[in-house]
């Protein structure tokens, strides 16, 4: 598939051309996306098409697997990402991954928050103090946590965990959130939560989520793109990929027909 050129606003990451290949499996084939800026972009398909290997790419964690070979373009504001050089730790700053189980590191739940801005260099207590008030009031979990900031993270209910993550991303203030399937391991109450905050955080950022719920994907997204096989099957305004699907593979995957 060729590059997807949106018209209507400005384009934070594009993929022309990706290919990938773990050994010698290729699992992204001629990988072609725009992502919109302050929008919420789904990936759907089913298991095993080229969601997260596609999100991964985004921030090159591809990188850290062994016999991983990519070809083709991603840019990240204009710039080429897999140009020799780029600073991939800055990359990753910028562009920063929640997962799809909640891993909070075991430490209290202000070093977790605090974690990342220590790490590039913020020692002053007052702008560590206001960063993690300000991250977990972005992650909508201050509230519920704010008279037990030394406590440990591991304490905290799953979806409390997830939002956490979710602060803790924030709080080295990205310009785009991946998310790889966040809410599989939460229940409808904490799925919920973490849709809302997903519909409060396109505000100020990109946000992209793969996930297998396709009822979720049309709830939170703007932007919706369907994989099968490693290929980016139709890519377009969520509405018109559940509705008026371009494509019959999508048509057949949305209607439940295979998948």
């Amino acid at each position: 598939m060729t590059e997807i050129t949106i018209n209507d606003t400005m384009n934070v990451l594009e993929a022309c051309g990706l290919n990938l290949w773990y050994g010698s499996q290729q699992a992204l084939q001629e990988v072609g996306i725009a992502v919109p800026a302050l929008q919420v972009t789904s990936l759907i398909g089913p298991s095993g098409c080229g969601k997260s290997t596609l999100l991964r790419c985004f921030n090159r964690m591809n990188d850290l697997v062994a016999d991983c070979r990519i070809t083709g373009r991603i840019a990240y504001r204009g710039d080429d990402i897999y140009h020799p050089g780029y600073d991939v730790v800055e990359l990753r700053k910028r562009v920063g991954m929640v997962f799809q189980k909640p891993n909070p590191f075991p430490k209290s739940i202000y070093d977790n928050v605090a974690y990342g801005p220590r790490v590039h260099g913020e020692t002053d207590r007052a702008r560590l103090d206001e960063c993690v008030e300000r991250s977990l009031r972005q992650a909508a979990l201050w509230d519920e946590v704010e008279d037990r900031l030394g406590d440990s993270a591991l304490g905290l209910s799953g979806g409390q965990q997830q939002r956490l993550c979710i602060a803790r991303t924030l709080a080295v203030e990205p310009d785009v959130i991946l998310m790889d399937e966040p809410c599989s391991a939460l229940d409808p109450i904490a799925t919920a939560k973490i849709e809302d905050l997903i519909d409060t955080l396109k505000q100020r950022y990109t946000v992209i989520i793969v996930t297998h719920n396709m009822q979720q994907a049309s709830r939170v997204s703007d932007w919706t793109g369907f994989m099968y096989l490693g290929r980016l099957v139709e890519f377009g305004r969520t509405l018109q990929v559940f509705e008026a699907p371009r494509e019959e593979l999508t048509e057949r995957y949305i209607t439940g027909r295979f998948g």
